[in-house]
């Protein structure tokens, strides 16, 4: 059987901040609790991730509640990692030496931020050689603003980072794929 890890990124509270602003998949929770169900049923490892902001007032600062993962994400697991940059290939402990270690060629990520902290795992995973699934339903973002003042919805952002993604970085699937596999 093939070693598929799980990474699951920044599923914290402090992203339901409103300062954040509007944003996308509120399915996302189910889908990822969805995901780590499978994945603890079935043996396969799960890696979780946490971002300590070094940004002053951040609500995903250490001893923020907002540094805190959601309810039911933090069960049982085989890795966890801390980070203070968008990936999680530069956190600690040094997740692409476990990976190698475990013999782990491929990884499924989902999380909070579709478009910076999974989107760069993603393309850092798939350049170091690992088959990426992006479970795109399983993340979610926010709106962002442009250099020109222009709002784009989260779909948006969303939808463009799984075009950019797919068949380059990542393998993109919905969880129902993933879990109907």
């Amino acid at each position: 059987m093939t070693k598929n890890g799980l990474i699951v990124i920044d599923m914290q509270q402090g992203f339901d901040d409103p300062r954040n602003g509007p944003r996308n998949n509120p399915a996302c929770e189910d889908n990822v609790n969805a995901l780590l169900e499978r994945w603890r049923s079935s043996g396969q490892p799960v890696v979780l991730v946490r971002h300590d902001s070094k940004k002053q007032g951040s609500p995903l600062a250490p001893g923020q509640s907002g540094n805190d993962l959601k309810s039911g994400i933090d069960g049982p697991h085989d890795l966890f990692v801390t980070k203070t940059v968008n990936s999680a290939f530069y956190g600690t402990p040094d997740l692409d030496a476990w990976l190698k270690q475990e013999d782990i060629n491929a990884i499924t990520i989902c999380g909070i931020m579709t478009n910076f902290c999974c989107e760069t795992t993603a393309r850092m995973g798939g350049n170091l050689g690992y088959d990426v699934t992006f479970v795109l339903d399983a993340t979610a973002t926010f709106d962002k603003t442009d250099m020109d003042g222009e709002v784009i919805p989260a779909d948006q952002i969303a939808r463009t980072t799984a075009a950019n993604l797919n068949g380059e970085f990542a393998t993109v699937r919905s969880t129902a794929a993933v879990l109907g596999s």
